[in-house]
C-alpha cells in the first residue's frame, strides 16, 4: 500500500462525522486517487516536519479496485497529539479546515473542501492510538481479500442510494461489515480483539 514511512510502525476503522447532512456519492475506483494521496502527502509532510512519524493512505480510496466516495483519507501518526494543533495554520495554508477531535478522542481531524465538494480528510493520531492499527488492518485486509472488498463496495453503493443525503444512515449501514472485517483482520494477524 502507498505510505510514506518516516518510521516503521505496526498497522482503522472508517469513522464518519455524525450529525452532518451531505450528498453521498460512491464512484468506481480511480487510479488517480493514489497520485492525489502522494501529492497531498508531500505537502503535509512539509508542514509537520519532524513531528510527523508516518503518513498513510487509508480508507476505500486506498484499496485497489474499490468503489468509494471520492475523498482521499490520509492518516498521520505523531508522538504527541496535543502538538498537532500547532500545525493548524500550516494546514490552513494547504486549504484544510481544522476540526479538532470531532467526536473521536485522541484524534485531530482536518477536511479539505466544503461539504459538497470535499477532496481530502486528514486523521492524526498518536502512534500508540488503537485507531492506527484499526485503519491499517481494515485497509490491508480488504486489499488482500478481493471477494470481501467487492462485497463492501456493493454494500456502499446500496447504502449511498438509500441514504444519499444522510451520513448517519450511511455510516450505520456499514458498521456491522466494518466490525466483521476488523475482527477477521485481527484474527489473521494473531492480534487481540480489543487493540
Amino acid at each position: 500500500m502507498e505510505q510514506i514511512h518516516l518510521l516503521r510502525l505496526p498497522f482503522v476503522k472508517e469513522s464518519g462525522q455524525m450529525g452532518e447532512m451531505r450528498n453521498i456519492v460512491v464512484v468506481p475506483y480511480e487510479a488517480v486517487w493514489v497520485q492525489r494521496f502522494w501529492e497531498e502527502a508531500v505537502d503535509i509532510a512539509a508542514v509537520f516536519g519532524d513531528e510527523l512519524l508516518s503518513i498513510h493512505h487509508i480508507g476505500s480510496t486506498s484499496i485497489p479496485g474499490m468503489s468509494a466516495k471520492p475523498v482521499i483519507d490520509i492518516m498521520l501518526t505523531v508522538a504527541d497529539i496535543e502538538r498537532v494543533d500547532r500545525f493548524n495554520a500550516g494546514m490552513t495554508r494547504l486549504g484544510y479546515i481544522a476540526k479538532g477531535e470531532l467526536g473521536i478522542a485522541g484524534r485531530r481531524f482536518f477536511v479539505k473542501g466544503d461539504d459538497v465538494s470535499r477532496t481530502h480528510h486528514v486523521h492524526a493520531y498518536e502512534l500508540k492510538n488503537p485507531e492506527v492499527m484499526r485503519h491499517l488492518d481494515f485497509r490491508d485486509y480488504l486489499a488482500a481479500h478481493g471477494d470481501e472488498a467487492r462485497e463492501y463496495a456493493r454494500l456502499k453503493i446500496d447504502l449511498a442510494c438509500r441514504y444519499h443525503d444522510d451520513i448517519d444512515g450511511y455510516m450505520a449501514g456499514k458498521d456491522g461489515f466494518i466490525k466483521g472485517v476488523l475482527m477477521k483482520a485481527r484474527e489473521s494477524r494473531g492480534g487481540a480483539l480489543d487493540e
